[in-house]
Parts: C-alpha cells; sequence; structure tokens
C-alpha cells in the first residue's frame, strides 16, 4: 500500500489532465510523474534509500510537490520544513529528523547541518529518469510532521503510508472527488491539511490550483480568485474562512462551480459559520476534526437548520474507520483506528504514545449529544490552537526563561478576533524588564503564530493552594491588558 498507488492509476487513465497549477505554470499528470522520477534519480544517486528521510526547505507549489512525491518514488520519507522559520529551529528540526539530504532553492543555508546534502530545486526539475517507483509496506513512514512540542521544542509526528491513504481514499470517497474537480490549495505542507491537497486529489483524479500566498490577507482578492479560477472544492481553516465572511465582499460573487467546503484546524465560532453559510447557499460544508497524530477521526456534514449562534457546531460522527470512545472519568476522548500515527520522531527513532490496547488519548475533552454526535469541549492539557496551528505554551515558556534577567513567566491563551486564541505572557524579571530584547529574541527564535501577542512584567505569578501556578488568573490579567 503506497500513498501514490491511486495517482498512478490516474497517471495511466489520463496523463494529460492538468494535476497542478500556481499562477501560470501547469504541470499534467504525465509531468509530475517524469520530474518525480528524475528528481528521485538524483536522491538514489546520493544513496537515498527507502526509510531515509528528505527534508523539503520549498515554499508550497508546483515545485515543493513534484519533491515530495520524488521522495515517496524511492521509499523515503518526506519532512517538509516550513522556510520561514527561524533559522535556529529550523536548525534543530534537522537535527532531531536526521534527513540523509534537504531539497530547497539556491544556495546552502547556513542553517543546514554539515552532514547533510543540501540539493537545489532547480539543478534537479529537468532529470530524465526511467526509475521505477519502489514497492513499500503499508506501515513505512511516508512523512513527520513537526508541530510544537510541550517538552520546549519542536516534536515530530510520524505518519505511515497506511495511516495517510486511508485519509486519502477516506476524503476521495466522503467528499465525492473526481476529474471534474478544480481544488483550492492553501494549506502549507507541514499542516496536515495538506495530505488532502496533495494525495486525495491527484488519487481521485482532479486538478490542484495553488491559492497564492499574499491572498490570505486580501479577502476580497481571494474571494474573487475563487471565483475566477472556477474552484469546485477547498479545504482550510475557520479563520480563513471566518475573514473570507467578513470581509470577503461574496455576495459579489457568483460561485457558480462552488460545491463543498471543509474546515479542520480550530473551532469555527458559530455566528462567523453561520454568516458563511448564509452568503454560500448552495455550498455544502463540512467540519473535519482530529489532531495530527489522528489526521481526521470525526466528522460533521454542516446541517444549517441546526446552526445556533448560541451554540458550538458538532464534530460530528468517527470517520476514516476510526473507533472512539470518551474516558469515564474525565471526559477524554480515546481514538484508535488505522489513519493513527505511527508514533512521534525523536533522534532518528520512534517513540509511542499509546496504551496497551492500542488507544491514543486525544488530550481533547469531549461529550455525545442527544443524537450520538460527538461535542467538543477543549483541551484538558494547555495546547492552544492558533490560526490552525498547534502551539504548545511549554515551548514558548521555555525559550523565554532562557532569555537574560527572566526568572518566571506563564504563557497563557486568550481570544483572537478571528477566531481561535493566539498566546500571551505573564513574566517576572529579576531587575528592569526588557521587552524589547525579549520580543526580539523570541522572533529569532519562533514562527510567527507563536508569537505572544502580549507581554506583561508582573512582580510575581499567581499560585493555586497546590503550589501550581493559577493559569486561570493568568490569564484573566492578560485579557484585561489592551493589545
Amino acid at each position: 500500500m503506497s500513498l501514490l498507488d491511486r495517482f498512478f492509476l490516474q497517471w495511466a487513465a489520463a496523463p494529460d489532465r492538468a494535476a497542478f497549477i500556481q499562477d501560470d505554470r501547469l504541470l499534467t499528470y504525465r509531468e509530475v510523474d517524469r520530474r518525480a522520477r528524475g528528481i528521485a534519480a538524483v536522491l538514489e544517486e546520493r544513496s537515498i534509500r527507502p526509510g531515509n528521510r528528505v527534508a523539503i526547505a520549498l515554499e508550497r507549489g508546483i515545485d515543493a510537490v513534484v519533491s515530495i512525491y520524488a521522495t515517496l518514488y524511492l521509499g523515503a520519507c518526506y519532512v517538509p520544513l516550513d522556510i520561514r522559520n527561524p533559522a535556529r529551529r529550523l536548525q534543530g528540526i534537522v537535527e532531531d529528523a536526521l534527513p540523509r539530504a534537504i531539497i530547497g532553492a539556491g544556495g546552502r543555508p547556513d542553517w543546514v547541518v554539515r552532514n547533510v546534502d543540501w540539493l537545489d530545486v532547480d539543478q534537479l526539475s529537468e532529470r530524465q529518469s526511467s526509475l521505477a517507483s519502489r514497492a513499500v509496506a503499508p506501515e513505512a513512514l511516508a512523512a513527520i510532521l513537526y508541530t510544537s512540542g510541550s517538552g520546549g521544542t519542536p516534536k515530530g509526528i510520524a505518519l505511515s503510508h497506511r495511516a495517510m491513504t486511508t485519509f486519502a481514499d477516506w476524503a476521495g470517497v466522503a467528499f465525492s472527488v473526481g476529474a471534474e474537480d478544480r481544488i483550492a490549495s492553501l494549506a502549507p505542507f507541514h499542516f496536515d491539511l495538506s495530505v488532502f491537497d496533495l494525495f486525495t486529489t491527484l488519487g481521485f483524479g482532479a486538478t490542484v490550483d495553488f491559492v497564492p500566498s499574499e491572498l490570505t490577507l486580501a479577502p476580497s482578492r481571494l474571494s474573487a480568485w475563487l471565483d475566477d479560477r472556477k474552484i469546485t472544492c477547498w479545504y482550510t481553516v475557520p479563520s480563513i474562512l471566518a475573514f473570507l465572511a467578513f470581509k470577503g465582499n461574496l455576495a459579489d460573487r457568483s460561485f457558480d462551480k462552488l460545491t463543498r467546503i471543509l474546515f479542520a484546524g480550530d473551532v469555527f465560532p458559530t455566528p462567523q459559520l453561520t454568516k458563511l453559510a448564509r452568503f454560500l447557499p448552495t455550498v455544502n460544508l463540512f467540519n473535519l476534526y482530529g489532531p495530527t497524530e489522528t489526521n481526521v477521526c470525526c466528522y460533521w456534514p454542516v446541517d444549517r437548520a441546526r446552526l445556533d449562534p448560541a451554540q458550538p457546531i458538532p464534530i460530528g460522527v468517527p470517520a476514516c474507520g476510526a473507533r472512539l470512545r470518551i474516558d469515564e472519568v474525565n471526559g477524554e476522548l480515546l481514538v484508535k483506528g488505522p489513519s493513527l500515527m505511527s508514533g512521534y520522531w525523536k533522534q532518528g527513532g520512534l517513540e509511542t504514545v499509546f496504551d496497551r490496547n492500542g488507544w491514543y488519548r486525544s488530550g481533547d475533552r469531549v461529550s455525545r449529544n442527544e443524537t450520538g454526535e460527538f461535542l467538543y469541549h477543549g483541551r484538558l492539557d494547555r495546547m492552544l490552537k492558533c490560526s490552525g496551528y498547534r502551539v504548545e505554551p511549554a515551548e514558548i515558556e521555555a525559550l523565554i526563561c532562557r532569555f537574560a534577567g527572566v526568572e518566571q513567566c506563564a504563557v497563557v491563551g486568550i481570544p483572537d478576533p478571528a477566531g481561535g486564541r493566539r498566546p500571551a505572557a505573564a513574566i517576572v524579571f529579576e531587575g528592569e524588564p526588557n521587552l524589547f530584547g525579549l520580543a526580539r529574541s523570541l522572533r529569532s527564535q519562533l514562527p510567527s503564530y507563536m508569537q505572544p501577542a502580549r507581554l506583561i512584567p508582573c512582580d510575581h505569578l499567581p499560585y493555586l493552594p497546590n503550589g501550581k501556578i493559577d493559569y486561570q488568573t493568568v490569564g484573566k490579567m492578560l485579557r484585561s491588558e489592551p493589545l
């Protein structure tokens, strides 16, 4: 079972069908295959073998996706990097993932460790090869996606061909993806939403059109782009959709081809979802739920008649063959099924977190309504969702506490006007607060979505009677401060 099996069938059936479009570039299924085989041949010459890791340090788009396919052709595992991350963070991920090579653009960056090959994609793309795709076992790793980690460093979630194929195939059937579809792609490749854009799409014969990155800050232009490009289906995060409903001039667009919007990664506030549903009355909306460790394990086709501004929407019913149960003690959702990760990647090996019966503890508190649908009630731990990304406050705290003059700190989430939450920090300094220097230090070490929205100095942190930090009081203190 290879993640690319369905792609090969589509390529054989219609090789000249459009596969990926990026601005004025277009690659057919035939051209994706040809370019991927060429890059795979170069990787093989560099002694990349099945099971090795290959990091992809490229902007979201055609060059990156062809490099990912090339890696999978060899039976290797791709590790997508967010090249907008600070160099220190990229270096830490590379040192943990231990890739044999990194495919990037241009010269070798300073953050690339010495024993890793750097390959410039511009020197690879026109290579010709008849290299055959390698057979892989279902449990072979296909990707390692790095998210924020509670231990103070990014955490690698290792996904097998079995796990990713399970989701890709389920989504293709559940959402009726086919050759007539033109699917918008905006999810970064290090984000698990990209599995749909990369593999469900071509596995079911669709065409992928990459949304220009600059449009995320221009909702009116984004809605015009979706309409002009005749997009039929889009999988994205609630914050983008809420922004689109608010300032996207949706009433001025026809959207005569758009039939499905899928969203995941964060809670979609019901009032904002209701507004989107009102603007797009003929579009089917779907709420997909699941931590990266499970991909999607639950989903809810949005029932417009049930949208109540005072009530959160359900996360729905099991998906991807998942089995779900609720811990009777604390209400935590437990998941078992074929889309589960293989484990956490750490320094060349896997760490499993499943119990002896194979259940994964999600850390999410849920319940069931009178119809049996699952309802989400937030995290049991301190993890935040910021613009669809997972953010562990402990990782931010660890960096703040390393800054000279910081004695203690506490990071919590505060409401984000666009939906979800943003990290904010209360800090105890030993002497005169140096907020400017601290903010500059954090900018050099954290991606933008992890930057604290507020840095507030205080004389001391509040504590509970048991001696633990009172994060609820810290949150109230930070929410009272102006942005």
